[in-house]
């Protein structure tokens, strides 16, 4: 049983992986031909296709009445998404961060956990709350594109019957992927019950640590890569994107089509949620400090990872150990880092503001 449900888990990564390879590359190309700035395809087309995971398991698990596993998966991603990618990125090589994402994306996306928090404090994401989040992606989605057509300035991609084949080949190649993370998700969610059955630990607990870093690998990998090959500014953007793709489209349409909305776990509310607002608001300390996040920061960023991995460890056994951890990181760790960075934050603003010479 224990095997047969591990077979099943890995065939599910590998259709999510290879599915949002297909995706991305379909849709980034389409977006090209329109013209769009590759920053903003960064933030969007390859942000969300790399999020596509996240959006079949967690859309799946609603639908098929797993809520647990379904709110899981996306605060769990974006906690993997900030401290664990950003984290490895930065400590390859020091990540360029550019002002747009400074000014605009990266406190949006600290205003929508924010917003997520807020909403899921009676214990529940209702359907009109979860359509209202939804929404909001539509309007950013075409923030975005305005923004990227007046900044690249650039026509849209070649016309008649030759542009005609081009787009019918992107959206062929976007319809497999679709098709393969659908399927991949299916495979995924149902070795993910299998797992919390087999171990005798809660679904959201599943949900925040195996499905949620094994639904973040394409985000992983675009951006370890984007580290490597110097595209520094896609590897941060990706990361910033999906996390606004998460709140935003992924619990949004999991909460219109769960039965009766989400329900939001005591757990989740008290702990996890916390941590994924925590770990959004430090970003942007981080990110003022010379528009880079410097290999020390990416190693803090890390450092905190694995701190979050051992309580989701202790919680799921169930140690003694596990509310004094969980006391001393969320009232004494994070505050205090929070504090040092915002302090470095205004440190470096005062040194801009000063007059040269």
């Amino acid at each position: 049983m224990a095997l047969a449900a591990f077979g099943i888990f890995v065939l599910g990564l590998v259709a999510l992986v290879a599915g949002a390879r297909m995706l991305v590359q379909g849709a980034s190309a389409l977006a090209a031909g329109a013209g769009i700035s590759p920053l903003v395809i960064g933030l969007t087309v390859v942000a969300f296709g790399t999020s596509a995971p996240e959006l079949a398991v967690s859309v799946g698990a609603a639908a098929g009445g797993r809520p647990d596993l379904a709110f899981g998966n996306v605060v769990g991603s974006n906690i993997f998404n900030t401290l664990f990618i950003l984290g490895v990125s930065a400590l390859i090589v020091p990540l360029a961060v550019s002002r747009q994402l400074v000014r605009f994306d990266v406190p949006l996306m600290i205003a929508l956990s924010l917003a997520l928090y807020a909403l899921a404090f009676d214990g529940r994401l209702g359907p009109a709350e979860g359509a209202l989040l939804a929404s909001g992606l539509v309007l950013y989605i075409g923030w975005s594109y305005r923004l990227g057509r007046r900044e690249s300035g650039s026509p849209a991609g070649p016309a008649g019957p030759r542009g005609a084949r081009h787009a019918a080949l992107q959206l062929a190649l976007i319809a497999l992927g679709l098709g393969a993370l659908v399927l991949g998700a299916r495979w995924l969610v149902g070795a993910a019950v299998d797992f919390a059955r087999l171990l005798g630990v809660s679904e959201l607990v599943i949900g925040l640590t195996i499905v949620a870093a094994g639904t973040s690998l394409p985000e992983a990998a675009t951006s370890v890569m984007a580290a490597v090959r110097g595209e520094r500014d896609l590897a941060v953007g990706n990361v910033v994107g999906s996390n606004i793709f998460n709140i935003l489209g992924v619990l949004g349409l999991s909460a219109v089509v769960a039965p009766g909305g989400i329900e939001v776990a005591a757990a989740a509310l008290h702990f996890d949620l916390p941590v994924m607002l925590a770990a959004a608001l430090a970003c942007l300390p981080v990110f003022f400090t010379g528009l880079q996040i410097a290999r020390w920061e990416g190693l803090l960023f890390f450092a905190y990872f694995l701190a979050y991995t051992g309580y989701a460890i202790l919680a799921a056994a169930e140690h003694d150990a596990q509310e004094p951890f969980g006391a001393v990181m969320l009232w004494f760790v994070l505050p205090l880092t929070t504090v040092t960075l915002v302090l470095l934050a205004l440190r470096a603003l005062r040194r801009r503001a000063q007059p040269v010479g």
